[in-house]
């Protein structure tokens, strides 16, 4: 299970991010994000409900989509947010019992990390994804400069990543991109703006698959 997930993370190269001040919105913002050809998406924790908005999401999707947990601080959350049906693990930090649960039930975990130490280290835990955070310190230069001596570590940028740097962490070397306000953000949950969502998810994955097929970027 856990390497069919994580070949659509990979395939897919767009992790939306959902992060707001109430859960209502969110199905509606996940099926906008669907619409435009992002379908694996992260529910964070510090949204109120979280668990449960997961575990309607999986209801409602099915298979459509891939949804995870992100903002896990430990093992014990990272086990209920399983238990609700989460598909994969975010962190902002290294925390091996996490990694470590997260590899029992066969579930791909992403801690964050961001010297080459932490990602070395993480890496070496078990991480199947490394989250380089915050990315917008340093930016797409940084993750070059890391991914020189660490070309095997899988790395996901997240923070400062939208759809006018997505081109530069990519030719970077990021295996996937963690996108959280650029695509969806309370301003336009609140306005109702899902085309908006929608587009932006379209535009995101347009660079990913263009870079997937060796289009050149301006």
């Amino acid at each position: 299970m856990s390497r069919t997930i994580l070949d659509h993370i990979l395939n897919t190269g767009i992790i939306a991010i959902l992060r707001a001040d109430q859960s209502a919105k969110l199905l509606k913002a996940l099926e906008a994000i669907k619409a435009g050809g992002v379908t694996v998406a992260e529910i964070t924790l510090t949204t109120p409900n979280a668990l449960a908005v997961i575990a309607q999401a999986r209801e409602q999707f099915g298979a459509e989509m891939i949804i995870g947990v992100g903002t896990v601080l430990d093992a014990e959350s990272a086990r209920a947010a399983i238990q609700a049906g989460a598909q994969f693990v975010v962190s902002p930090t290294i925390k091996r019992s996490t990694i470590k649960l997260c590899r029992r039930y066969s579930i791909p975990v992403m801690p964050g990390a961001y010297t080459p130490t932490e990602i070395l280290t993480a890496w070496e835990e078990g991480a199947d994804i490394v989250k380089l955070f915050p990315a917008d310190i340093g930016g797409a230069a940084y993750l070059k400069a890391v991914k020189a001596p660490l070309p095997q570590v899988r790395i996901t940028p997240t923070g400062g990543v939208d759809e006018h740097t997505a081109a530069d962490f990519l030719r970077a070397g990021a295996s996937a991109l963690g996108v959280g306000s650029a695509l969806v953000n309370q301003k336009l949950l609140d306005a109702d703006n899902y085309e908006e969502i929608s587009a932006r998810a379209g535009r995101l994955r347009q660079i990913y698959d263009s870079f997937r097929s060796g289009v050149t970027f301006s």
